[in-house]
């Protein structure tokens, strides 16, 4: 599978360090994981952390072919928690809102969130929206607009009912609701199922839905009915949580 990533690559900044993040790029590191062909179109600065940003894509394998040096800071996020919980603190202007996507481009899926504002519309493939509701970056319209984009979608229980919306609302293709320790809601292939999460020591909560997403797409590739991707999801949503790093 072909997969186009659009969107922020940021620093996650804590007390006791920085680590590389950014949930469109946590979503395709783990995408291409899983074996998929993975284009991410994003933008960095012309400046320290804008190198380490690309140094460490190459080191990972993940190609820097469509991510633009720009004259604005790479993106950073201060993460603090709050009981458990992380809190963002976005800081913009930031390099990726200046990304670039060439036209003409094609792919099986294109996945995109909330936080940046790519305009998709030119990119041929099926679309794949990772909600990601961060604290002043979307608006209801905003949200509602996207979501009648997609094919399929992925979001948490806060985020739909921030949205003021229940299962029976969603009408896509595929949907994914997780629901932190108590697993996930998937509908796939004209069915629903649930899973009940995998207990694991959490080290860093940071991530785990964009390895979620990564997973829960690849399940929709391989046709697996709705109870497999839901239990493969979750699995790769523990083992995100369970290790320090988004990715």
């Amino acid at each position: 599978m072909k997969i186009i990533s659009v969107g922020e690559i940021l620093w996650d900044v804590f007390e006791t360090g920085e680590y590389l993040g950014g949930a469109p790029f946590n979503f395709a590191v783990n995408a291409q994981r899983l074996g998929h062909e993975v284009w991410f179109i994003s933008a960095v600065g012309n400046d320290e952390r804008g190198s380490k940003a690309l140094a460490k894509m190459k080191e990972i394998g993940l190609a820097t072919d469509f991510v633009r040096r720009v004259d604005h800071p790479t993106g950073t996020v201060t993460v603090k928690f709050n009981t458990g919980e992380p809190e963002y603190t976005i800081h913009r202007p930031a390099a990726y809102d200046f990304l670039e996507i060439e036209p003409g481009l094609a792919a099986d899926w294109v996945y995109f969130g909330t936080l940046a504002r790519p305009n998709i519309e030119g990119i041929e493939a099926k679309r794949f929206y990772d909600v990601n509701l961060r604290k002043d970056s979307w608006t209801p319209a905003r949200v509602d607009a996207l979501m009648s984009q997609a094919d399929a979608i992925k979001l948490n229980e806060h985020e739909l009912a921030s949205l003021g919306l229940s299962l029976t609302d969603l009408d896509h293709e595929a949907f994914a609701v997780t629901r932190g320790a108590r697993g996930c809601i998937v509908f796939a292939h004209g069915e629903f199922a649930e899973h009940p999460g995998f207990p694991v020591e959490v080290a860093d909560p940071v991530g785990a839905g964009d390895a979620f997403a990564a997973a829960f797409l690849h399940g929709l590739d391989q046709g697996w009915p709705a109870g497999k991707i839901a239990e493969f999801a979750n699995r790769m949503g523990a083992q995100a949580v369970s290790r320090a790093g988004a990715i």
